[in-house]
């Protein structure tokens, strides 16, 4: 039995949508089922509807700190997901960087070691998408100026 969307906070909808990817959203909810539809509910209505959506800090220092949380716990499937949002939330790969090597002397090398390898992973995919866009616009710009 799917989730029944009108219990979703609609700010909390859209405001995870725009930091973690339509998506993923789409995808956690469209599989969340009678055993996982409140876990659903839980994080869209309160971790993005209350909380993300608290004015007393920006998006982007809200991004780095739960970077730095996701690396204490070794949560890499997460921290995948929040890299991916810091960025959308206009954090430089210097700044999450910077937060993992922090993170190593407060919750140990081995846990920021293992989160700058998955951040690094991710970077290195969002730069590549960035450069077949790219390539892509080129191709486009090239072709029209042939015609």
């Amino acid at each position: 039995m799917p989730i029944d969307q009108t219990k979703l906070d609609p700010h909390g909808l859209r405001l995870r949508r725009a930091v973690v990817g339509g998506a993923h959203v789409s995808r956690a909810i469209g599989q969340a089922d009678e055993f996982t539809g409140p876990i659903q509910e839980l994080i869209t209505n309160y971790a993005w509807g209350k909380v993300w959506s608290r004015p007393g800090i920006s998006r982007k220092t809200r991004s780095l700190v739960t970077i730095a949380l996701l690396a204490a716990m070794n949560r890499p499937i997460e921290l995948r997901l929040h890299v991916a949002g810091a960025i959308r939330n206009g954090c430089t790969r210097e700044e999450i960087r910077e937060t993992l090597l922090h993170c190593s002397v407060y919750c140990g090398i081995p846990a920021s070691v293992d989160a700058l390898s998955t951040a690094g992973e991710v970077l290195a995919a969002i730069k590549r998408q960035a450069t077949e866009v790219k390539k892509g616009e080129t191709r486009k710009k090239s072709r029209a100026a042939r015609s």
